[in-house]
């Protein structure tokens, strides 16, 4: 039985981490569906890959995880999504911020900025942490989604 599902995608900056963070899920019984690239490309583009990842996240209401050099540009491919709420993770805290005050729904991760076995204990917090539903964070929330509302057609 499977925990939860996962889609996972990168550029070429992020492909081989994102190999080593799908293999771990699927070994932490995660659900992990690759939206590519399967095979490296050195040409690939960032916003491809964010879109694939994050139409899906919102069509199944799962969670997304973006990888590229930094983590910057999925990040802001996939906040341009309406429905999206996407962060960029560096360090154990930053995820649990994100998580807990942002209930983010996609992750998005730097290869050249985060070693393997860091972004992993990064995945783990975002899967694990419960999102602390206090006011103040819910009505942040909300205005972002009545931000998306008005702007994002």
């Amino acid at each position: 039985m499977y925990l939860k599902r996962i889609f996972i995608g990168s550029d070429h900056a992020g492909w081989k981490l994102k190999g080593i963070l799908a293999k771990w899920l699927a070994e932490e019984r995660y659900d992990v569906k690759d939206m590519g690239p399967i095979l490296y490309d050195p040409d690939d583009d960032y916003p491809d890959y964010a879109v694939r990842v994050c139409r899906k996240v919102l069509e199944e209401r799962s969670k997304g995880l973006l990888i590229c050099g930094s983590g910057m540009g999925m990040d802001r491919a996939a906040n341009k999504i309406h429905g999206i709420h996407a962060s960029v993770c560096w360090n154990l805290e930053s995820a649990r911020q994100a998580k807990k005050h942002g209930n983010i729904n996609v992750l998005c991760l730097g290869e050249k900025f985060v070693k393997p076995e860091l972004a992993k204990r990064i995945v783990k917090i975002w899967l694990e942490e419960p999102f602390e539903e206090e006011r103040r964070h819910v009505r942040r929330i909300q205005k972002i989604r009545e931000i998306e509302r008005r702007t994002m057609r």
